[in-house]
């Protein structure tokens, strides 16, 4: 396995070849597809990987893969068609391998659990009948065939959008022999729909809208014979590209580039495995795409539909078991927060610990009469939140209100307009960042009016504001009321509202200004250590590292004797264990029920705690975050919180035997054990709520 093709990336002066991107994202979805193969994970969840996985490869399709074939097209990029080439095989073999388990491992087991997805050939008398019914009057009402000729042109195909293209035989209405038709499937219809139990004969039986529409095709082409058909699937470059230095109205925009994001640059095409060789090569020219952008599936061409089965299958025993969060230890449950936080940081962890606690923080600034203004950055918060409803609460409650509102949130941008909307409605100060910049780092600040004098409170995260998201991805919080950290981000927010020069961040490390050349310092202080004879250690817990210049800085502190692990959930391009090279360097992923989301930087220079530092972050280690957003790392002083962090986040990551990973020096991964003690697990019973 390999990118032979890959263009040539070697980091600095160190003459490492890095890996390449497009193959770390394809093994890291290797990794996750290698959860549905697990017997020790419950059979539904290991669906919900193969669901997972083919959600991972749209948006990698939508984004990555259509950047690159972009890139492709322009001189002095580098990529070539080899390249291209290269990670359409890779992608390919992924997909295959999806499906052979999904129709070989999980199809059997499911089965044999009771659950069971019906085509047409294995319905009884009765089940067909019910499905006719379903068609008739749920189903075919909404399907508007359209027969291609020069009047009827190919139809605009939205992107991920279930078709069926039809070639008929005969004469149409009016005479003539056009054989070609299309008929897209509108969004509004279920995927997945579960027969009643009075015809499933004691099991749960379920069938799928394509097979519903397959087996009725012939009804919606009257007196024509149908020949061939098949399902298709269109995935197109989805990536909004707003030249902000040319538009005076950033979210006017971005809300007229969202209504044409379903008909960008053709890059993917999924067909059935048995669909008609013309019949493909006629969507290939209609969409302009070659034969290596033509995915035969052996299944649904939309696996992630299958959520809906998911959802709807009735069996406890087959999921995990259900988690509740502790209430943070550090935090009285019912008010008293800024009581206690006048006095102690704070460290929550989510999943493990209630976000409930972040929840609660911002209603008591909402309902406290002394509590005079809130600030907050909203990234991702979903289209319901609870948070963003506290926040017009606190705007109804006269408080003043500033909103930093990101909304090149990518997939997120409509729910960010609603937000920014709602808000500036009733009057709060909504601002969108920066131009050229997103605002990622995760911010909230209130002030509170005590004994005649104003005190600041944070929360810093290295996750979202959504509540859904937070029970099912690792973060750290931190809640302060330390002078100069709240002071920092009320300095951060003064930029992004006002736009002026502001003073340097006395213990924030903040992209783009400073954030990546201090990690760098850091990185460069533990290889000066090392060379000196000194302890010297390197540990770094990151969703991605495919940064250049940090990339160099940890080779060559590893050069130098560092030791350095890396704990990289997704894209690494660096590979480890190269003799001379990077045999100082280990890199492991943890794949597991939660999706690892915690940034954590540790650094040793010496023996005692005077020489560490230990930061949270919101920025991966990517070029994007590095200089072209707006992120937020800081550091952890308090010795106790600094102590639990590495305890519960570095040490059981670093010693996990059953969810974690080895990067190799080629770039496959290969599985520590099979058994033995996971980090996530022992996380859940240390925090699980005593009920």
């Amino acid at each position: 396995m390999g990118l032979n093709g890959a263009r040539p990336q070697v980091s600095g002066i160190s003459g490492v070849k890095l890996l390449s991107r497009e193959q770390a994202i394809l093994e890291f979805n290797r990794r996750v597809l290698a959860q549905a193969q697990r017997e020790d994970v419950p059979l539904i969840e290991r669906l919900r990987y193969i669901c997972i996985v083919s959600s991972n490869m749209d948006e990698f399709f939508e984004v990555r893969y259509a950047d690159v074939l972009e890139a492709s097209r322009t001189r002095g990029t580098g990529i070539g068609p080899q390249y291209i080439a290269d990670v359409a095989k890779e992608a390919h073999q992924l997909v295959d391998d999806q499906y052979q388990i999904f129709n070989e491992v999980l199809g059997p087991a499911l089965r044999e659990a009771g659950v069971f997805i019906l085509n047409h050939a294995h319905r009884n008398a009765e089940q067909r009948e019910w499905v006719a019914n379903f068609f008739h009057k749920q189903v075919q009402p909404l399907l508007v065939p359209i027969g291609l000729d020069p009047s009827h042109p190919f139809p605009q195909v939205a992107n991920k959008t279930l078709n069926f293209i039809v070639r008929l035989g005969g004469r149409d209405a009016f005479g003539r022999d056009n054989d070609i038709a299309i008929v897209r499937i509108p969004r509004v219809l279920p995927r997945v729909i579960r027969l009643p139990d009075a015809i499933s004969g004691g099991k749960q039986a379920f069938v799928l809208l394509s097979s519903i529409i397959r087996s009725h095709l012939e009804e919606l082409f009257a007196g024509r014979e149908i020949k061939a058909f098949s399902q298709f699937r269109l995935t197109r470059d989805s990536d909004i590209d707003v030249d902000e230095d040319d538009v005076t109205d950033l979210r006017q925009a971005l809300r007229s580039k969202m209504s044409t994001r379903q008909f960008g640059q053709s890059v993917r095409l999924e067909v059935v495995f048995n669909c008609p060789d013309d019949l493909s090569g006629f969507l290939l020219e209609q969409f302009g795409l070659n034969q290596q952008a033509l995915f035969r599936v052996n299944g649904p061409v939309n696996l992630v539909r299958l959520t809906q089965l998911i959802d709807q299958i009735n069996a406890d025993n087959l999921r995990f078991e259900p988690y509740q969060a502790g209430w943070p230890e550090c935090l009285p449950q019912s008010g008293g927060m800024f009581e206690y936080l006048r006095h102690h940081d704070c460290l929550l962890h989510h999943p493990f610990e209630s976000f409930d606690a972040v929840v609660g923080f911002l209603r008591e600034a909402v309902y406290d009469p002394d509590v005079l203004a809130i600030k907050q950055t909203i990234y991702r918060t979903g289209s319901e939140s609870v948070l963003m409803e506290l926040l017009l609460e606190a705007v109804r409650r006269g408080k003043e209100v500033l909103a930093v509102v990101e909304l090149k949130a990518r997939f997120d941008e409509e729910a960010n307009i609603n937000w920014a909307e709602r808000l500036e409605a009733l009057g709060a100060q909504v601002v969108y960042g920066i131009v050229g910049l997103k605002t990622h780092g995760k911010m909230m600040l209130i002030t509170r009016r005590e004994g005649g004098r104003l005190r600041r409170y944070a929360h810093l995260s290295t996750g979202n504001y959504n509540p859904k998201t937070a029970q099912l991805y690792t973060d750290l919080g931190y809640l302060t009321s330390n002078l100069e950290l709240t002071g920092d981000v009320d300095m951060i927010f003064s930029q992004l509202s006002s736009l002026t020069q502001q003073r340097s961040a006395r213990q924030l490390l903040l992209a783009p200004f400073s954030m990546q050349d201090q990690q760098i310092k850091l990185i460069r202080k533990v290889a000066d250590a090392a060379q000196a004879g000194k302890s010297a250690r390197i540990v770094l817990k990151l969703n991605s590292l495919t940064d250049g210049p940090l990339i160099e800085a940890l080779i060559e502190a590893g050069q130098a004797g560092v030791s350095i692990d890396l704990i990289v959930r997704g894209a690494c391009v660096l590979p480890p264990g190269i003799d001379g090279l990077t045999d100082n360097i280990r890199v492991r992923s943890v794949v597991g029920r939660m999706l690892e989301h915690t940034r954590i930087l540790y650094f040793r220079w010496g023996d005692g705690e005077a020489n560490e530092a230990l930061y949270l972050s919101s920025a991966d280690w990517m070029n994007r975050n590095m200089t072209r957003r707006i992120e937020v790392a800081w550091p952890v002083r308090d010795t106790t919180l600094r102590q639990r962090v590495i305890d519960e986040c570095l040490v059981p990551y670093l010693m996990d035997g059953l969810d974690a990973w080895r990067l190799l020096s080629d770039g496959r991964y290969e599985r520590v054990s099979q058994d033995g003690f996971s980090a996530q697990q022992a996380l859940m019973a240390r925090h699980r709520a005593v009920c």
